[in-house]
């Protein structure tokens, strides 16, 4: 495993850090809690020391799996990343969707950031994670309902009390960085990022580089469509989100495929699986800090953290990127 520093901070995350949404089961058709605990584990002992994660996932499942899973390992060394400003159980700020539980009851969720909210989310989530402090607390998504100065001024106050080391952002542009960084300094900016969903490359990236802003990718094999294990007629569960997302239409599975097939001689030539390659590729992009990588089970977590056995030329990241940048799906 390679080691990779957030911005200009001392926190140092693992390159392949272990991302808990599909832990939590939320929207992911629900979760074996024992299978989770373990992939986490398993991770950990190849290298893999960090976890994101969030009280939206699962509506606290999510953290409780990785407080289980880390409690008898020395809290120096893990890092636990965490968000804020989805609520789930107050119906206030910003509509974001309506949804199910794991055990399928209807849910409201709310981007809201105020700050008597930020407070009370982090002492839930050092409770449910087991800890007394986060490593690194990043605002979900944007919340319209709330000045961006409220929001930062909360954390900034959390900083000073010890409870959050550093302050991230999630979902957010350049613009909103820009403002966000009057009120508390930032380290990192969690986007969505993969080799079909590059929208960050036009302003995002150039922004954190300038600014020496980290950048954590996720959903890098975007929810498993560059897997190569997803064919035309791939069914979905009946709670999975993935059903009504444009990506997994049967005209563009196959166009991911054939594109796949194209660069599976080189990972075949790596002794690697065209997933690794994939998670290979992308924290090799400029700006590219840490990919997160999530996992079902240890299988799975095992052979994301390989990926950073593969070493990649600039000839074969441009061979890969030339065949990606011919790849047109539909909308």
């Amino acid at each position: 495993m390679k080691y990779r520093k957030l911005g200009d901070s001392d926190l140092e995350v693992s390159v392949i850090t272990f991302g808990a949404w599909a832990a939590g089961g939320w929207m992911w058709g629900g979760t074996k809690r024992n299978e989770a605990v373990k992939a986490i584990q398993e991770s950990y002992h190849v290298g893999v020391t960090s976890i994101d994660t969030a009280p939206i996932y699962g509506q606290g499942l999510s953290e409780e799996i990785v407080g289980e899973a880390i409690k008898n390992i020395p809290r120096d060394k893990v890092q636990l990343l965490t968000k804020y400003g989805m609520r789930w159980d107050l119906q206030k700020g910003d509509l974001a969707m309506r949804s199910k539980d794991n055990s399928g009851k209807d849910i409201d969720i709310y981007k809201y950031a105020g700050k008597d909210s930020i407070i009370k989310e982090c002492e839930d989530s050092l409770r449910r994670l087991g800890t007394d402090y986060i490593d690194l607390y990043q605002i979900h998504w944007p919340d319209q309902t709330t000045a961006v100065e409220e929001s930062m001024e909360a954390v900034s106050r959390l900083i000073e009390q010890g409870k959050v080391r550093y302050a991230g952002v999630s979902n957010y542009s350049a613009e909103l960085m820009r403002q966000a960084e009057r009120y508390v300094p930032l380290v990192s900016n969690q986007v969505p990022y993969s080799m079909v969903k590059r929208d960050i490359e036009k302003d995002v990236v150039p922004y954190c580089i300038q600014h020496n802003k980290a950048i954590l990718a996720y959903s890098p094999l975007e929810r498993g469509l560059l897997t190569g294990k997803m064919k035309p007629g791939y069914k979905f569960g009946v709670d999975d989100h993935r059903s009504a997302i444009h990506f997994y239409t049967d005209e563009n599975l196959e166009k991911v495929n054939l594109f796949l097939n194209k660069i599976k001689p080189l990972a075949q030539e790596k002794n690697a699986s065209l997933s690794q390659l994939v998670l290979r590729w992308t924290v090799q992009q400029p700006g590219i800090t840490i990919a997160l990588a999530g996992a079902r089970n240890a299988e799975q977590a095992l052979q994301n953290a390989a990926a950073l056995n593969i070493e990649l030329s600039s000839e074969e990241i441009e061979f890969i990127t030339k065949h990606l940048n011919q790849l047109e799906l539909l909308p």
